[in-house]
């Protein structure tokens, strides 16, 4: 006799059209049961289109048929918003006082890190007026959606990222909005883009302490914050207030990330302090928090992410920093 887990095991293998992921990954199966040979199977419609629904249909029932003594399948679906489904186990936020120390870079290489380490991972750009994070993985189009919500643009990986890129005509138009609404684009990529189930969301912040990273900080339930700078006295100043706002906001800090640090001359086996002595270990004491890493300045990354590579790039600092991540993620 066919089993309610032998049903599920067949719907983690149908992908939502798009996404690269399951109906189970994504949370949409809604209830399951067997009963003398018929399995009765419901699932959300959360952000699904109506064409997306009918080739459901079709591929699920071909999919339970295959199961063996299943004779007969009965689909439904049922309404559900995206946000009464998502289930997100982290949510770690990148930050910093000051923009161009490299937050997109380092969400984007902690994104890959983690995916590269088998876990269900998704991105949301809230740098509303500054979005970088399409453009270095290499996706662009609309987000599937409905009038219930979006689906995320997976990336080669299977990343799931949300960015208001995506959604812009043409990705250089700008995008000129008061803080009230860069605000309420954030809470919409939060609860009307469906994650499904993620073991962790990496939150990309706008620089500074104003509206948009105060929004993230009391919309989103933060699990952890990592702070990003780069050697110059002036950053490291700015970033001081970064890691004060988030002890103000009672959020812990993850770990520190010095971007930028130098740059490496093989041909001479040397490392060019490029913006000034560095300042890792004394931001590291200033936060109260570990240091990740020191990423180095880089052209063949710098190449990766303009050619929307970046999930391609390996490098002994990078490594270096996987490492420091996974150790204070499991102490979290």
């Amino acid at each position: 006799m066919p089993t309610q887990e032998q049903v599920i095991t067949a719907l983690d293998k149908v992908l939502v059209p798009g996404i690269k992921r399951s109906l189970v990954k994504m949370n949409l199966v809604k209830n399951v049961s067997v009963t003398d040979g018929k399995a009765d199977v419901t699932l959300y419609n959360a952000s699904l289109m109506k064409d997306t629904q009918e080739w459901l249909k079709e591929k699920v029932n071909q999919t339970i048929l295959k199961v063996d003594g299943v004779k007969e399948v009965s689909l439904n679906f049922a309404d559900a918003k995206p946000k009464e489904l998502n289930s997100i186990t982290n949510v770690i936020a990148i930050m910093s006082g000051k923009g161009g120390v490299g937050k997109s870079l380092v969400s984007s290489l902690t994104a890959i890190a983690l995916r590269r380490q088998g876990f269900e991972v998704g991105i949301l750009d809230a740098d509303i007026t500054g979005p970088s994070i399409p453009k270095m993985f290499g996706i662009s189009g609309l987000p599937p959606m409905s009038e219930s919500g979006m689906l995320p643009v997976p990336s080669h990986s299977g990343i799931g990222v949300m960015s208001i890129n995506l959604l812009l005509p043409a990705e250089d138009d700008a995008v000129i909005w008061r803080g009230p609404l860069i605000g309420h684009a954030i809470t919409q990529f939060w609860e009307e883009v469906l994650w499904g189930k993620l073991d962790y969301l990496i939150v990309d912040l706008p620089p500074g302490t104003a509206d948009a990273p105060l929004t993230v900080m009391q919309q989103i339930p933060i699990s952890g914050v990592i702070i990003v700078f780069t050697p110059q006295d002036l950053t490291a100043m700015v970033v001081r207030k970064a890691v004060n706002m988030t002890r103000q906001m009672k959020k812990p800090i993850l770990g520190v990330v010095e971007n930028m640090s130098y740059l490496y001359i093989p041909e001479i086996k040397k490392k060019m302090e490029i913006f000034g002595k560095s300042h890792a270990e004394e931001m590291a004491q200033s936060a109260g928090a570990p240091l990740l890493g020191q990423l180095p300045i880089h052209p063949g990354l710098a190449t990766l992410c303009d050619e929307g590579n970046i999930e391609r790039y390996d490098s002994e600092a990078y490594n270096a920093f996987i490492q420091k991540l996974t150790g204070a993620l499991a102490k979290k």
